[in-house]
């Protein structure tokens, strides 16, 4: 059996796959052309993570289709209720990016609080002949340690995200409409570990604390969080997105960077992708990734092992 991984697979993932008897193809099939390269090339398996789309269009017109799979936690570049009406398995891989994208998201605190994100840009150009003055104007950084870190969506990766929080010293809210509490397990080096009882809040409990708000939500059909929600958040809060383009308005979100509201923005996800909006693109006081929460050599040793493992399991079972 041939498998497409049209937005690449780890080498551990194709190992496994290949030793399993499946061809595993990895050549990058434009959008428009995928239902067609499915049909000539008698694929069983399609694996994506975020850029391929795989839509009604793609299910309805590729019957040699068992397995559509997406590297990632994320589902909704796949027609998921349908490809099952189809008889098609649906997989994915929720826990392999966690610490990847918790990971990120403190990289961008951590460029917010100290202008890290600005000084690279400015050093190259001025570094030589305004020194001083750019050391003046980064002057007035934040700590982490002792804020109060607001998260929106309390699963795998929020709870992660939590879990490094408490290990900087920090206070953890979180909302959750599916959760009530988690023990989050904080390990130490030495095998010695604490566990922490969270009990999820209100929503705008979380907007009205939080010194830095964090999303792990799924898409949604509208803005999360707009012009109200950043009404109700403290004066100089710290808001980071590194879940699903759209959760966040960023029209509102310019305007509140503009009026000072918030003090800085991290995204690695946006509305308008694969092309940013200019004005978020070349604002000063956003931190910007281009959508790599699960983009590390670990991730993705991760998800190619588990996206393998699954793909055997049903395919051999057959």
């Amino acid at each position: 059996m041939k498998i497409l991984a049209n937005d690449g697979l780890s080498e551990s993932g194709i190992i496994a796959l290949e030793k399993a008897g499946f061809e595993v193809i990895t050549t990058k099939v434009a959008q428009e052309q995928v239902a067609n390269y499915i049909n000539n090339n008698d694929i069983s398996v399609l694996l994506v993570r975020s850029a391929t789309k795989v839509r009604k269009d793609i299910i309805d017109n590729c019957p040699s289709l068992k397995i559509i799979g997406r590297g990632g936690v994320g589902m909704d570049n796949i027609d998921v209720d349908y490809a099952v009406e189809k008889g098609i398995h649906v997989i994915n891989t929720p826990a392999s990016s966690s610490e990847s994208v918790a990971e990120l998201v403190f990289a961008h605190l951590f460029s917010g609080a100290r202008f890290l994100h600005d000084a690279n840009r400015n050093m190259p150009l001025e570094g030589d002949s305004q020194f001083n003055n750019l050391k003046k104007a980064y002057t007035n950084g934040i700590e982490l340690r002792g804020k109060t870190i607001g998260i929106i969506g309390f699963g795998r990766i929020g709870r992660e995200v939590a879990r490094m929080a408490l290990g900087f010293g920090m206070k953890v809210l979180a909302t959750d409409k599916h959760v009530d509490e988690a023990v989050i397990k904080v390990d130490f080096y030495n095998g010695q570990f604490i566990n922490v009882n969270i009990e999820t809040e209100p929503l705008e409990d979380i907007f009205k604390h939080s010194d830095f708000i964090t999303v792990h939500t799924p898409a949604v059909g509208d803005h999360l969080i707009g012009s109200k929600e950043f009404a109700m958040m403290k004066n100089g809060v710290g808001i980071i997105n590194c879940a699903r383009g759209g959760v966040i308005d960023e029209v509102a979100l310019i305007d509140a960077l503009d009026e000072e509201k918030v003090l800085f923005a991290g995204l690695d996800v946006f509305e308008e992708e694969p092309t940013p909006a200019i004005q978020v693109l070349m604002h000063p006081k956003i931190s910007m990734t281009p959508h790599i929460g699960a983009a590390t050599l670990e991730a993705q040793d991760r998800i190619g092992t588990e996206l393998a493992t699954q793909i055997i399991s049903l395919l051999k079972n057959d």
